[in-house]
Order: C-alpha cells, then structure tokens, then sequence
C-alpha cells in the first residue's frame, strides 16, 4: 500500500469515526472468511457496516475526532463495527459476539463517551431508533383515536336510544 493509498484510507476512516453514532472495536482472530461474510452481511441488514483496518492508521485517522478514547483498544486483530444509529453497531456486535467465541468485543465509543464490554451491551439493549419512532407515533395516535371515540360515543349512544323509543313505540 503506497502512502497515497494509506493517507485516502485515513480519510475513509476519519469521515466513518466522525459520522458514526456508535462504534464498536472487536478482536477477530479466528474468524473464516464466511463467518465475517456473516457479519458483514448482518450488519448491512441493521443499517450498519463492519470495516477492518490497520490499528496504525485508525489511530492516525482518530486523532481529534470525538471517540478517540478507542484508540487505546486498537491492538492486535480489531475490526470495527459502526453505525449511524447509535445502537444498531452494538446490537449486530453483541448477538454475533453470543453465538461465536472468536468474536470478542473490547469496548466502543459513543459520541465523546468511551464504552467498556458492559457499555456496549447496555447500548446494544436500548431500543432502536425505528423502534423509538414507531413507539412515539403510537403514542401520539392513542390520545387523537381516544378523542374521535369519545366524540362518536355520544352519538352512537343517542342513536341507541332513539331505536329503543321507536321499538316501544311501535310494540
């Protein structure tokens, strides 16, 4: 890789580390080539994507950036899990961590905040941002359908009651 390739990779990285909502630095060693498929292909499907990239030049590429807290769990085989939504990347990370050994996660950032093993499984446990929306929207449907109900009750009620009249009058 010649200097011009590595500098664009530091820049790739660079725009990843400042955009991301979270990310995630996990040790790899061991994984087949279908096994990081798996991952990839998972984390594509979340909204995320999986990067692997030499420790020296993410080191160089996170000097400034917000999470450059990560920098110290950049060693050995790391491979970076990042998303936009700042919980996707740990939940993709977590569930692949569970069903695999190889696949330890060292830690992440979120924003400026530093993540230990445990930050990133209470991360990976919040709901996600589709989720947080569609909750949102339900919440603010119910007290609109509450309302249209409690304006057609009167109505229908009265109707009722004229039907009941009519009925005792014609008997």
């Amino acid at each position: 890789m010649d200097r011009a390739q590595k500098e664009q990779l530091v820049d790739e990285l660079g725009q990843i580390f400042e955009s991301s909502g979270v990310v995630v630095v996990s040790h790899y060693a061991g994984l087949t080539v279908a096994e990081m498929q798996d991952l990839r292909a998972k984390a594509r499907e979340a909204g995320g994507s999986v990067r692997v990239a030499k420790n020296r030049l993410a080191k160089i590429a996170l000097e400034g950036k917000p999470c450059a807290s990560i920098a110290d769990l950049l060693s050995g085989m790391t491979v970076l899990t990042y998303s936009e939504d700042p919980v996707a990347a740990a939940k993709v990370a977590q569930d692949y961590a569970k069903g695999n050994d190889k696949f330890v996660i060292l830690g992440g950032a979120m924003g400026e905040n530093a993540l230990d093993v445990a930050g990133v499984e209470a991360v990976s446990k919040m709901p996600s941002r589709e989720e947080l929306i569609a909750t949102i929207a339900g919440m603010l449907g119910a007290p609109a359908s509450n309302i249209a109900g409690a304006i057609g009750a009167p109505a229908s009620n009265i109707a009722s009651i004229l039907s009941t009249i009519e009925d005792k009058a014609a008997a």
